[in-house]
């Protein structure tokens, strides 16, 4: 069972680590919930109501914590519920005639109950590319992102664009680099943002100068698999294609 109070998640911290409530737990459940999927062949509910009388071996944890934890299964599942929990939320309502819209019976849907318009999650393609010069992995450090931790350069997709055009327009405005060779590497859904993360390669010229956006990035800069950054783990798309650039294998 899932349930959030604003950017937390309720969790059973236990000897192994943290787990998802099970029914059991949960002993003053007000509503029936709303499927939400299967972990481990286990249907998993979002639970929006719910008193926590006498429940002291439970506990709130921000969504955020997750990544930093040994549990990468339990991070994915937890944050695709949280995507899901804030996607019911925002279509509680038609957004065609404004009447108030129920959970689709046959879908992952919601379905106005007045004018019976169907909406279904929306999903965001954004770009992230390794950019590489020779030995050299091109990172940059957003501007809330927290001190010396580097990632590689990402962007969402624009209206009547591809996914290459993206890279090339994103690289350029983010650091000011020209481009070329762009390759698809692979892609990963990213639920902290409701995207759909598609990963590239591509090269450029580190004698080009880098031209930081200062509204997006805080530092940028070439490195080689020797003196990489703290970067991010290997589960997401990013840190995975960082450690292949570390082994040589990117």
């Amino acid at each position: 069972m899932f349930h959030f109070r604003e950017n937390t998640l309720l969790l059973l911290k236990n000897e192994s680590g943290y787990a998802i409530p099970t029914k059991g737990l949960l002993k003053n459940v007000v509503d029936q919930g709303v499927f939400l999927f299967e972990f481990d062949g286990i249907p998993c509910f979002l639970i929006r109501d719910l008193d926590l009388a006498d429940q002291d071996i439970l506990a709130y944890y921000e969504v955020n914590f997750l990544r930093n934890i040994n549990q990468g299964e339990i991070d994915w599942v937890s944050v695709v519920a949280f995507q899901l929990r804030n996607w019911y939320a925002q279509h509680r309502f038609c957004g065609i005639c404004g009447a108030a819209a129920q959970q689709h019976p046959f879908e992952r849907a919601v379905q106005c109950t007045a004018c019976n318009h169907v909406a279904y999650p929306t999903i965001s393609p954004a770009i992230i590319v390794a950019l590489k010069c020779k030995n050299k992995l091109l990172l940059a450090r957003g501007v809330r992102f927290p001190e010396a931790f580097y990632s590689l350069v990402a962007g969402y997709t624009d209206v009547g664009e591809t996914v290459e055009q993206t890279v090339a327009r994103e690289v350029k405005e983010e650091v000011g680099l020209d481009v070329w060779n762009v390759k698809y590497y692979g892609s990963q859904p990213w639920p902290y943002s409701g995207s759909m993360m598609l990963g590239f390669i591509a090269e450029a010229d580190d004698t080009q100068p880098l031209i930081p956006d200062p509204h997006e990035i805080a530092d940028a800069g070439w490195f080689t698999a020797e003196n990489l950054p703290s970067y991010p783990p290997a589960r997401s798309i990013a840190g995975e294609m960082i450690e292949k650039f570390k082994a040589g294998i990117l």
